[in-house]
């Protein structure tokens, strides 16, 4: 990383949680079910819990993003029918299910902000941008799953707003190491700051 790189502030940072949901991590959640390695994520669980907890002692915002369906998946579109039907017949990520919850080693407080979405960006069709803009957040601290699709597509999405767009190296995860890597050089060639969990817990201290 260079290091002449100017680091997040706290005062005008949010951390964006993505997509750390039962269905995508727990295994038993409907990914598993699915035939996902979701072993291949849990890595990403120990990276957002200390940033969740550095951002929560320096009184930066928490938003927490779900992928959420409808019962019946008419709101799936051409991933879900085309690329991830598997997901529709597992019952995948429901609104008010199980599987649609945070997982327990994260789950939000009543001061965090939740997104709901049904495609991998965070900002597509939800109030993420307004919210943040109201919060005078200007820059963008991102973990979760998977690399390549919900972290990626959030983070171009952010840097495309103009938002100073963070990506934590070791606190997000995707199911094959090699798209992983391929994701984060994309990311930090155009698109965001790689930083590591200690970095940023350091300068929100």
């Amino acid at each position: 990383m260079d290091t002449t790189i100017e680091m997040p502030h706290r005062s005008r940072s949010a951390l964006v949680v993505v997509d750390m949901q039962n269905g995508f991590v727990h295994e038993r959640g409907s990914c598993a079910k699915a035939g996902f390695p979701v072993g291949a994520l849990s890595g990403a669980v120990a990276g957002c819990a200390g940033l969740i907890a550095a951002a929560r002692g320096a009184g930066v915002p928490v938003v927490y993003t779900r992928y959420t369906y409808r019962a019946d998946f008419r709101d799936g579109g051409f991933m879900l029918k085309e690329k991830f039907p598997m997901l529709a017949d597992a019952k995948a990520l429901v609104a008010d299910t199980w599987d649609q919850a945070i997982i327990d080693e994260l789950a939000q407080q009543p001061e965090d902000f939740v997104i709901d979405k049904n495609r991998p960006s965070a900002f597509h069709g939800t109030p993420l941008d307004s919210y943040l803009k109201g919060l005078g957040v200007e820059e963008i601290v991102v973990c979760g799953v998977t690399t390549t699709c919900c972290v990626e597509t959030t983070v171009r999405d952010a840097a495309q707003r103009d938002f100073r767009t963070f990506v934590v190296t070791d606190a997000v995860a995707e199911w094959e190491d090699d798209r992983h890597q391929a994701a984060l050089k994309t990311m930090a060639l155009l698109f965001a700051h790689p930083l590591s969990v200690a970095q940023v817990a350091e300068t929100w201290r």
